[in-house]
């Protein structure tokens, strides 16, 4: 986009305006109510005074303020202001200086617009509006809080403990919807009819299905030792792929697109599963053709034709972790994507993200914690013990979720649901730490996560420990290769700079070294 492009032509128009005596209930109906992240703050001649955004509002929220705050207190006071006719380039260096995400406009001293960062990110890049031989921006570690595309598959919501697929309440899809449902949302972008449902059923039918020989070619994973569940999925779904004769993305339409995405999130579970009972000695199980995602996944996994109550359990779980925003995973698997490939290159390089334990690899270590516990007498003293020493909690503690997280409150009522020992004495331990997180770490907000009643759920409905993130993955390859699907069609290469940190250049080389 070119330098000459001026603010005018970006802002959002008319500005949404609040009041400083405005409540910050007030507040968040009318930011809902106008769909914006920002309000301009004017005084009763109308001069912008200040402004407040969505972020604002939650920040102060998660706090403890109450709803019944003044506008006047969470704004920001004397905002810098752009003017109407500035060019686009003018508002991206106070975005990137001042770390703004919302800029009020202003033509001959009257607000006329509200610019937001999002408005530069659909039309501009920041490599093409960057002075010629300027620094790169500095992202901070681990692009906190840093936003590298827009979605319209779902979001996480930290501060209020919320996350939704497709603007759809992602727990209460849960409660309400199967699999196939949720899966035909994050890749169509609709609910479907019955007659969509019957359609897609079909089509993950199908996708289950594999030639003789592919299958003969995957029996000797099996036998790989150190066996890996994981590592042997991915593989596997390398070899898929191929067999598929998948072609990148960027030669392929949208329906060729969909139709890898469909049958490498089918196959999956036959994959791993076939490989993991070969491993153990057992013969492979097929699954009745009736069932849906889930309960074949049990099928696959036991060889019998699982309960109602142990297949719907685990079906909920699968729905919770389909997507999470742009998490590591996600994000990998965009990345590929936006080089062209192939829907197989990008699933297989977001199963090596979800191998690191940081990512992945949670539930059972949760279990793992239970089980060092052994009795809720004990649960105090271990707890304690283990965060006075530095040790991490595991389930406890979420980078995004500063409340609670609600996939952990809906596995927590599935848990308690399927009813057992476990289930009951987890509820214990978890009081238990949350009383000792308070007390030890005051202000640090930590709650219980999504693994550790993931792994009671599994565990309970018969999926060993080492499944834990197996299963996880088939789940993800879901919101995986709806991310990838985004990405083809609307595609850019992801490309960021880095900061060279080493020595000096040119460096002379040591005299007298030579060839050798």
């Amino acid at each position: 986009m070119a330098v000459s492009v001026s603010v005018r032509e970006l802002m959002h128009k008319p500005p949404v305006v609040a009041r400083r005596e405005m409540t910050a209930a007030e507040l968040a109906r009318l930011l809902d109510g106008a769909k914006v992240g920002a309000a301009a703050v004017v005084d009763p001649e109308d001069r912008v005074i200040g402004i407040v955004t969505e972020r604002d509002l939650l920040r102060a929220l998660g706090t403890g303020l109450d709803v019944s705050t003044p506008v006047g207190a969470l704004m920001s006071s004397g905002p810098i202001t752009l003017a109407a006719a500035d060019p686009v380039a003018v508002a991206l260096e106070i975005f990137r200086e001042h770390h703004f995400r919302h800029l009020p406009v202003l033509d001959q001293g009257r607000l006329v617009g509200m610019l937001s960062i999002r408005h530069l990110v659909r039309v501009a890049h920041i490599e093409e509006v960057r002075p010629a031989g300027s620094a790169p921006t500095v992202a901070p570690p681990g692009l906190e809080g840093v936003a590298v595309a827009e979605t319209a598959i779902g979001d996480v919501r930290g501060e209020e403990g919320f996350f939704h697929y497709r603007g759809y309440d992602a727990t209460e899809l849960a409660r309400r919807c199967s699999f196939e449902q949720v899966w035909h949302l994050l890749l169509m972008g609709e609910l479907p009819d019955p007659d969509q449902l019957a359609a897609f059923h079909e089509r993950a039918r199908q996708g289950r299905q594999l030639a003789p020989a592919v299958l003969a070619a995957l029996e000797p994973l099996a036998a790989v030792e150190p066996y890996a569940p994981l590592a042997a999925l991915r593989t596997s779904l390398s070899l898929v792929a191929t067999s598929l004769g998948l072609r990148p993305t960027l030669d392929a339409d949208r329906e060729e697109v969909l139709d890898a995405a469909i049958r490498l999130t089918a196959v999956a579970p036959v994959v791993l599963l076939r490989q993991y009972r070969r491993h153990r000695g057992d013969p492979p199980a097929e699954a009745d053709p009736d069932l849906g995602y889930a309960a074949a996944y049990l099928q696959l996994l036991t060889g019998e034709r699982p309960t109602p109550e142990a297949a719907r359990a685990l079906e909920q779980y699968l729905i919770l972790t389909m997507d999470h925003g742009f998490n590591a995973s996600t994000f990998t698997a965009r990345v590929i994507a936006s080089t062209g490939a192939d829907v197989g290159a990008a699933v297989v390089g977001a199963l090596g993200a979800l191998s690191g334990p940081l990512h992945g690899g949670a539930p059972s270590r949760a279990l793992d914690t239970l089980d060092a516990i052994g009795t809720p007498d004990r649960a105090e003293a271990y707890l304690r013990e283990q965060v006075e020493h530095g040790d991490r909690l595991m389930g406890f503690g979420h980078r995004v979720y500063k409340t609670d997280d609600p996939r952990s409150t809906l596995l927590r009522e599935v848990a308690l649901r399927l009813g057992g020992t476990q289930a009951a004495f987890a509820r214990d331990v978890e009081q238990t730490a949350l009383k000792v997180l308070n007390e030890l770490k005051p202000g640090r907000r930590l709650y219980t996560n999504v693994e550790f009643y993931a792994g009671v759920v599994m565990n309970t409905v018969g999926v060993p420990r080492d499944m834990f993130t197996p299963t996880f993955a088939c789940s993800r390859l879901a919101g995986w290769t709806a991310a990838v699907c985004e990405q083809a069609a609307h595609n850019r290469l992801i490309r960021p700079s880095a900061i060279y940190v080493g020595p000096s250049a040119p460096r002379p080389l040591p005299a007298g070294y030579a060839y050798a």
